[in-house]
């Protein structure tokens, strides 16, 4: 990534956040939206309620205060000549969709091939984390962790898997609660190597 490309997005993040309303706005945004439901913000089960979502919204969101790179760049090349695939398996997360801003539950498998070099498995988790705290589509979210992965850690080659249920479309609207999502992302040898591709595909249970 160029340098030029990195100070336009250094100053985007800092006009966003020059923009990002108060807590305060965010409360009162809260007891609008009770009102508009037809509820009395001010009734005494719902007095505290602008705040416990304010402090919930900063949970659900915090991925956008966190660089997923900052937990990859740590890495370990004492690992004994190993080159075959790595996988992580059914991490799970909770997202918002952004269309609905409806919970997404699901998990993700992540594998890679080390080319010289790994990370803590731990780490990889926390890219999830980063990219799920966000308002997102799953097919964005399963594209930034392994693009996430594969700028970082150079690896022979990346595969992201996510299989989640979307509340958008479980609990509303056409109300399929047994539907679910599955989105893939296939990087290097992945992508080429039909074997190598298989191998990871026949893990993912």
């Amino acid at each position: 990534m160029s340098s030029n490309v990195r100070a336009l997005e250094k100053r985007e993040a800092v006009s966003l956040e020059d923009r990002r309303p108060s807590r305060a706005e965010v409360e009162a945004a809260v007891r609008t939206m009770i009102r508009w439901t037809g509820d009395d913000p001010d009734r005494e089960g719902l007095r505290e309620t602008p705040a416990r979502v304010t402090r919930a919204f900063e949970e659900f969101f915090g991925g956008y205060a966190q660089d997923p790179a900052v937990f990859l760049a740590r890495t370990f090349e004492e690992v004994g000549g190993y080159d075959e695939m790595i996988l992580l398996r059914g991490v799970c997360f909770e997202s918002h969709c952004e269309h609905h801003m409806a919970p997404v539950i699901g998990r993700a498998w992540v594998g890679y091939v080390p080319n010289g070099r790994v990370v803590g498995i731990s780490k990889l988790a926390r890219v999830v984390d980063v990219f799920a705290r966000r308002l997102q589509v799953q097919e964005t979210m399963t594209a930034q962790i392994a693009d996430t992965i594969d700028r970082i850690l150079q690896p022979k080659g990346v595969a992201v898997v996510i299989n989640a249920s979307h509340h958008c479309m479980t609990t509303r609207g056409v109300h399929k609660p047994d539907a679910d999502l599955v989105t893939s992302r296939m990087l290097g040898c992945f992508r080429d190597d039909a074997q190598v591709r298989q191998e990871f595909m026949m893990a993912v249970q």
